[in-house]
């Protein structure tokens, strides 16, 4: 393979077909798009419309249990290791609607724990900062308080009582073989796995995970060893990799201002970094463009529209159109970005100020969250061997 995924890693053009195959996952098919369409009486959001969610593990089977009434509950979470970008932040709007046409409950994992031990240059007071940050803005998507439990390792350390079953029935040679340890590796790394899996066993049913697909390796070894401890297999949904500023290959990095758009960026700063870094499919002069028309497929403006900033189908076929027929200029359509991607951040912005109440600590204070603090370990996992 000329690209590279693990859930520490994405390097080069990544072809989503193979990916599919590699990781021995499922394509998400129009079918079960449509059913999802069904099951909801709603209009699909352009994540499912336009295949940013393009894989799947067992996701019929959570459409099943729905409809027939035994339900699912939903699992995501973030590494909080700097500030929150767009990229990051995508995933958790579907979450969302999958919990507004579902009505069930969501689980936040923030796991300042891991970005400790693998971030060298992090303390803990330092992955601790970024997890209220994040979790600010993860609230400002606008969750259901009641139906939501956002929770960060280092303080819910119920979370360890829960991965003490998982622990017992992995072993090293699994987790080496999943992720590539080696003798170098963290102990406390190689643990983690057991860590990430504990939220699917939050609830004796179904549970989903709506992530990028980079995230798919913890779940092969839930799958493993669930059904032994009395639990269902863990299903997902696998979206796509939201594409840096300076072209279509990797993942937009924290890490590398040029390439991201931070969910704190002020709206000068938006419009500079876009018109200063984002990759365009156009001609070298403006008569070239008019001329030869410019290349869509290779603009990283048009996949910022596609994949999150222009919901109307219609308006984002005529752009695709008037590009390629050299009708549409990419400063034209960079101003175009600038402003949805500044309306974006200011209506979130705003929507993280409101959330501060809701948020104590690292937590909602809604119902969920008070019966996940008061719950005790179930008793199948205590007993599980």
């Amino acid at each position: 393979m000329d690209f590279v995924v693990t859930p520490w890693e994405v390097e080069g053009l990544v072809d989503y077909e193979k990916l599919i195959k590699e990781f021995g996952t499922k394509p998400l098919t129009p079918e079960l798009i449509e059913k999802t369409k069904e099951l909801t009486k709603s209009e699909l959001p352009l994540f499912l419309r336009r295949k940013f969610f393009f894989s799947h593990r067992d996701y019929d089977l959570v459409l099943k249990d729905y409809e027939e009434g035994r339900g699912f509950f939903l699992y995501t979470g973030r590494g909080p290791s700097g500030p929150m970008h767009i990229g990051h932040i995508i995933p958790f709007y579907m979450t969302r609607w999958f919990q507004e046409k579902f009505g069930v409950n969501l689980y936040i994992q923030i796991t300042d724990d891991e970005k400790f031990i693998i971030k060298p240059e992090m303390g803990l007071n330092d992955t601790r900062r970024w997890a209220y940050e994040n979790i600010l803005d993860i609230a400002a998507v606008g969750f259901d308080p009641d139906r939501t439990f956002i929770f960060q390792n280092s303080e819910y350390t119920k979370i360890y009582e829960m991965a003490i079953p998982v622990s017992k029935k992995v072993t090293f040679s699994t987790a080496r073989a999943v992720f590539g340890f080696t003798e170098s590796s963290k102990i406390g790394i190689i643990f983690f796995p057991a860590i990430q899996a504990a939220p699917t066993f939050f609830e004796k049913k179904r549970c989903l995970i709506p992530a990028a697909i980079d995230q798919d390796p913890y779940w092969r070894i839930q799958r493993d060893i669930a059904e032994s401890l009395g639990y269902y297999k863990t299903a997902a949904i696998h979206g796509k990799f939201f594409p840096p500023l300076t072209g279509l290959t990797g993942k937009m990095s924290a890490s590398m201002p040029e390439t991201a758009i931070y969910l704190t960026d002020e709206p000068e700063i938006v419009r500079r970094k876009i018109w200063k870094f984002a990759l365009t499919g156009g001609q070298a002069t403006v008569e070239e463009q008019r001329e030869k028309g410019g290349n869509p497929d290779k603009c990283v403006v048009f996949k910022w529209l596609e994949m999150f900033f222009e919901p109307d189908d219609e308006k984002l076929v005529q752009r695709y159109e008037d590009c390629r027929a050299g009708r549409l200029l990419c400063g034209e359509c960079k101003n175009y970005l600038i402003e949805k991607v500044q309306a974006f951040l200011r209506e979130h912005q705003e929507r993280r100020k409101q959330a501060e109440p809701l948020v104590k600590k690292v937590k909602y204070t809604g119902k969920l969250a008070r019966e996940m603090w008061e719950r005790s370990i179930p008793e199948e996992l205590k007993e599980g061997s």
